[in-house]
């Protein structure tokens, strides 16, 4: 379809213009022509319309139209105008031109003038338009380019990623005046392109929760070649990103970081310019992108390191604590002394609110000392109970035997009742150390700390370091205490469980054994059994894992004794915990009745229920403390002191084995095959052993 020209016709002459204009339209179906008879009638209808050209007399009453050429060129200098008329000479034709006339052409009486008239009006105004279209192009050019060299200083200055997504799809859909510009980022972890900005005009053309994963569509194979495509119709082709009436699309991969898509709703929308100007956008969106990642990276590592300085500040004053801890305890020659001493240097530190030891004897677990707390809210603990949130804590700090920690008791379940004591103290996260020694558990440590989550990984691990060497500290001033006293607590229990060993051995036996005596070599537990004379024990290697050999150490005409060699043993692993002593064992028809010395300081109770926890048919029968004198009561401490551990097993294993009776129920050649030694081996650690405890016998009296 060609475009209409608008021609103005200026003529005095009643009917001359509008017979000129129609002259010029059987010329050119293009001319539409608007009549006017005075220069100032002309001058309002320029006013009024679009004109693209004027042909105007040159003799007029009142403006010439010089006059009116002068006042079109005060509005429009380009403007195609020409000169109509029929006074011609060099003076009209020079005055015109230096005017600014456009062409000048002088009236005729043949048709063949509005020919030439036509053609003129038609090139001058072709070149008019050419003329401005370049103008508004070259305009628009720069305008772009001012709003890239703006959007390239914005990029620069974004601070995250997101922003410049943003700012580059709104320059996108503002530079290119298309449908719509959607940027997507590239994840890699999921190894798929999200979407992550966009920018529309009219309709919402992108879905916020698209995503192409690997392999999907036009974007994807843009991305994975890292080369921009052009598609000039996409009408009835698979995998179009933007919807159907975008015909044309253009995809900007930007690096490695994702890709930037505009789609425009006419086919082939996009001519070389608007393509150069896109490659020139993604190439600083890429730069920008890479640069906020570098900025990033930088401030992630110099995060890390203030962190990092921070952590380890903290953690050179937390061992400097933890040393001054460890001497204290150190020097602490009672439990109650090591505890104190704990939650006293705790507490007296800038980091450390207070803190306090929760006794894992008493039910439900209370404080049994603190430090850097009012008393009040030790009586608070006591008085909630078993609805305080701390014993919740410590029971499940010593059923894990790990370090827990609440990171903010004003938000944490069950914390809701100790919300205004945090507020008052001025602590959010506390902190649960067990204090353990081997399986040994004496309570828990808790350490109340201001701010939330404010323990790191790091101090967790020191605080259980912390934990065990407290544990450890408290069962060493218990064994000390108890080899200086007297005072022994004794229980007997009666256990119905078949998978113990006692009671296994008896049922073999069908009738009641004895335990004669426990030889502890660290990795087996050499055990001496009294059963009848017709009892095989060797079947046990077999049937029992536990069970590593069995031989006969003495055969009598009613009774035999066994040596019976144990690798596990669920019984003997929490006489060592408890550092217990296994004083008598009898077995009969399925039940075994067992005598345990402990030690002082170790709770009856805590046997029994790890007792109990291995072999469930347990009960206690007897409960009660026995005295002994220096000499005799601790003569078995003394003597294990002075005594090589050869030594010591070699005289135990005599005991026993019956070797001292008269006459002897089992020779030294019988011992060492059961102790795996040779016979001049055992006999010269059990001389050495019997030199000893006569000489710490008679020396003791003689003093």
């Amino acid at each position: 379809m060609t475009t209409s020209i608008t021609v103005l016709v200026v003529d005095n002459e009643p009917g001359f213009a509008e017979l000129a204009g129609e002259m010029l339209e059987r010329e050119q179906e293009s001319i539409v022509s608007v009549p006017a008879t005075s220069a100032d009638e002309a001058l309002e209808v320029f006013d009024g319309r679009e004109i693209d050209c004027i042909v105007s007399d040159y003799e007029m009453p009142e403006r010439s139209g010089i006059e009116l050429l002068e006042r079109i060129r005060s509005i429009d200098p380009e403007l195609p105008f020409i000169l109509f008329t029929g006074r011609g000479s060099e003076d009209v034709a020079s005055e015109a031109i230096a005017a600014g006339v456009t062409q000048y052409l002088q009236k005729g009486t043949g048709g063949e003038q509005y020919t030439l008239l036509a053609n003129q009006i038609s090139n001058a105004v072709s070149q008019y338009r050419t003329e401005i279209e370049l103008r508004e192009n070259k305009r628009r050019y720069e305008r772009t380019l001012a709003t890239l060299h703006e959007t390239t200083r914005n990029l620069m200055r974004a601070g995250t990623k997101t922003e410049i997504y943003r700012e580059t799809v709104e320059t996108a859909a503002k530079i290119l005046d298309v449908a719509v510009a959607a940027a997507y980022v590239f994840d890699p972890n999921e190894g798929v392109l999200e979407h992550v900005s966009s920018a529309e005009t009219g309709r919402e053309l992108v879905d916020a929760t698209s995503t192409f994963e690997r392999g999907d569509g036009r974007v994807w194979d843009a991305f994975s070649a890292g080369e921009s495509v052009y598609y000039d119709d996409l009408r009835g082709a698979d995998g179009v990103t933007t919807e159907s009436y975008c015909r044309s699309e253009l995809i900007e991969p930007l690096g490695s970081h994702g890709v930037l898509v505009a789609g425009a709703e006419d086919g082939d929308g996009f001519d070389e310019t608007m393509t150069e100007l896109v490659h020139i956008l993604g190439a600083n969106t890429e730069a920008a992108l890479d640069r906020a990642e570098r900025e990033e990276l930088v401030r992630e590592h110099d995060r890390t390191l203030a962190q990092q300085n921070e952590e380890l500040t903290r953690l050179n004053h937390i061992n400097e604590v933890i040393r001054e801890i460890n001497q204290g305890v150190t020097r602490a020659s009672t439990r109650a002394e090591i505890e104190r001493t704990v939650c006293e240097r705790l507490a007296d530190t800038e980091r450390y609110r207070f803190a306090w030891i929760a006794d894992s004897e008493s039910e439900p677990p209370e404080p049994a000392e603190w430090a850097g707390i009012e008393a009040a809210y030790v009586d608070r603990i006591r008085s909630d109970g078993e609805r305080a949130p701390e014993t919740n804590l410590v029971g499940e700090t010593l059923e894990l035997e790990e370090v827990r920690v609440v990171g903010n008791v004003l938000e944490a379940d069950g914390w809701d009742r100790r919300r205004t004591e945090a507020l008052t103290y001025g602590y959010q996260t506390v902190l649960a150390v067990p204090l353990v020694d081997d399986e040994r558990r004496y309570g828990v440590l808790l350490v109340h700390v201001s701010g939330v989550d404010s323990i790191a990984e790091s101090e967790r691990e020191v605080f259980a370091e912390l934990g065990e060497t407290i544990g450890h500290a408290i069962r060493m001033v218990e064994r000390t205490r108890a080899m200086l006293t007297d005072s022994r607590l004794e229980i007997e229990l009666e256990c119905h469980d078949s998978r113990l060993l006692f009671n296994r051995l008896s049922s073999i036996a069908g009738e009641r054994i004895t335990l004669e005596g426990l030889i502890d070599r660290g990795e087996t537990v050499v055990a001496f059994v009294g059963a009848p004379s017709a009892t095989e024990l060797a079947e046990l290697e077999d049937q029992r894992a536990s069970i590593e050999t069995t031989s006969v150490v003495s055969e009598g005409d009613h009774r035999s004794l066994h040596e019976v060699t144990i690798t596990s043993s669920p019984l003997l692993s929490v006489l060592r915990t408890y550092d217990a002593r296994l004083r008598a064992a009898t077995a009969d028809g399925g039940t075994s009745t067992l005598v345990l010395e402990l030690p002082q300081g170790v709770e009856a109770r805590s046997v029994i229920e790890a007792i109990e926890a291995a072999h469930p048919e347990t009960e206690l029968v007897a409960r009660r403390e026995t005295t002994s004198t220096q000499t005799v009561g601790r003569l078995d401490t003394q003597l294990e002191d002075l005594l090589t551990g050869k030594q010591f097993e070699a005289l135990q294993a005599a005991h026993y084995s019956g070797f001292f009776e008269w006459p002897r129920e089992s020779t030294g050649e019988d011992i060492a095959d059961a102790l795996e030694i040779s016979s001049p081996t055992y006999h010269y650690h059990l001389r050495a052993a019997e030199r000893t405890l006569v000489s710490l016998v008679f020396d003791s009296d003689t003093k």
